[in-house]
């Protein structure tokens, strides 16, 4: 009896060892050959998916927009969808891995550690007015652009499609655009209709605008919607531009042609400057089909009112200047606000505590120019604004509230580039001429700065 027991617990035991054995090697096996493999595919699949379509010189137009032909994620994006489904869009999941280094030494781990793209973006805006739905690529374009075009980044809301389309007809590049929408359900579902019609009724909205989306209670986050623009923007340049702007000459092909301005807008120091016009007689500041192309052709300097705004692009030498110069902007003032070319990446953002009118282009510029980034004229070229009617009461409030915030704004960039520029021991280096000339206009900053340089670490 005790032999048969005996036996019986050895064969229990055998087979326990026998469970344990397979279980491992299916875990050994998926851990280090299924899960990366399955991982591979599936990022395959989202890139065979997601891979913009061929080159835009290899489709042609068609003249039914019928016939366009969608990918699969613009296809789903198109369908009308029930009331708040759009609020299921997807954000990618973001993945970190150990470095080679960590891992030859033991320590680490293979596996990726996954972050969410929501997440991100609420660190990445974290100064702007929350909650707020952010969604890139709504619409991406399924055109391919190279590396060193340039990139319109921009923001409209929903009662300037019809400005927004002509920009894009006329300018016939890459663009990026956030569109903001209110936070109203019957508001949204009229909105989203209405901007799946202007999308897929032009094959060059089609092939050259991305569309991000934002939907949230705030209007006017004007300094928010330029970062989420400029962050999507697909190419090494951007331009930072309002959608009333026509572009009246091809300033973008000149910039691919040049090797010296794309040098110097690859080193990251230089901004160009397309001078901005308008029209005082404001109905003809709306016929953009009678704008000039040449500079010969005399009209305002931009918002003459308000000179401290744009008279640092010196028109008198813009108009003097011979073809082909670009020339440097020698009287830059703290409001100066043009609109300008330059690298996507290293340039500061905007800062987002700005919402309404008043300082936040502004703002973006001030920032830049004492980061070391120095502004050039195109002298051959020029914008000009679509006139149209203001929400005058909202600018007067907010302008009062943002000239507040502008003058504090001031203060804190140049107190922390300036302790930048001295802990680094680059305050007598060219990188620091813009913030040491801009900064000592400030009164109350110059007896703060002087004070910590005299007995500071």
């Amino acid at each position: 009896m005790a032999g048969v027991i005996a036996l019986s617990l050895r064969i229990i035991l055998q087979f326990i060892a026998f469970v344990f054995v397979s279980v491992s090697v299916v875990y050994t096996t998926n851990l280090l050959l299924f899960s990366p493999l399955s991982s591979l595919v599936s990022a395959f699949l989202d890139f065979l998916v997601s891979r913009p379509s061929l080159s835009t010189s290899a489709k042609g137009v068609h003249s039914n927009a019928e016939q366009y032909r969608l990918n699969a994620a613009t296809q789903s994006a198109f369908t009308l969808l029930p009331e708040n489904s759009w609020k299921t869009h997807s954000a990618p999941t973001f993945q970190w891995t150990s470095s080679e280094f960590t891992l030859q030494h033991g320590l680490g781990h293979p596996q990726a550690i996954s972050v969410d793209g929501h997440k991100l973006l609420s660190k990445g805006f974290a100064s702007s007015m929350r909650p707020s739905n952010i969604m890139p690529y709504f619409y991406r374009a399924k055109g391919s652009f190279d590396a060193d075009d340039v990139t319109i980044t921009t923001l409209i809301t929903s009662n300037r499609f019809k400005v927004f389309a002509r920009l894009v007809e006329k300018y016939r590049g890459p663009i990026s655009v956030t569109v903001h929408i209110r936070d109203v359900a019957e508001h949204v579902q009229e909105v989203l209709e209405s901007l799946r019609e202007m999308y897929t009724s032009s094959e060059t909205m089609m092939t050259f605008v991305d569309i991000h989306l934002v939907v949230d209670a705030f209007d006017r986050q004007f300094n928010t919607w330029r970062n989420i623009a400029r962050l999507f923007a697909r190419t090494d340049f951007v331009m930072m531009l309002d959608i009333d702007f026509y572009p009246s000459t091809d300033f973008r092909s000149v910039i691919k042609r040049s090797s010296t301005l794309s040098d110097k807008l690859y080193a990251g120091r230089a901004a160009l400057v397309i001078p901005a016009f308008e029209y005082l007689d404001f109905h003809e500041g709306t016929n953009y089909a009678r704008f000039p192309t040449k500079k010969s052709q005399r009209i305002g300097m931009f918002h003459a009112s308000w000179s401290p705004g744009h008279n640092a692009s010196d028109y008198k030498h813009f108009y003097a200047a011979p073809p082909g110069e670009v020339y440097k902007i020698t009287r830059y003032q703290a409001a100066y606000e043009p609109y300008v070319i330059f690298k996507k990446d290293g340039a500061p953002w905007c800062d987002e505590r700005f919402v309404g009118y008043g300082g936040n282009k502004a703002a973006c510029l001030f920032e830049m120019y004492v980061a070391g980034i120095s502004y050039y004229v195109l002298a051959d070229h020029f914008i000009i604004h679509q006139n149209h009617l203001y929400e005058e009461t909202a600018r007067k409030n907010e302008r009062r509230y943002n000239r507040k915030i502008y003058s504090d704004f001031r203060e804190e960039i140049c107190l922390r580039y300036l302790k930048r520029y001295h802990d680094e021991g680059m305050l007598d280096s060219d990188l620091a001429e813009n913030a040491l000339a801009e900064c000592r206009k400030i009164k109350s900053l110059t007896r703060v700065a002087a004070k910590y340089f005299q007995n500071g670490p």
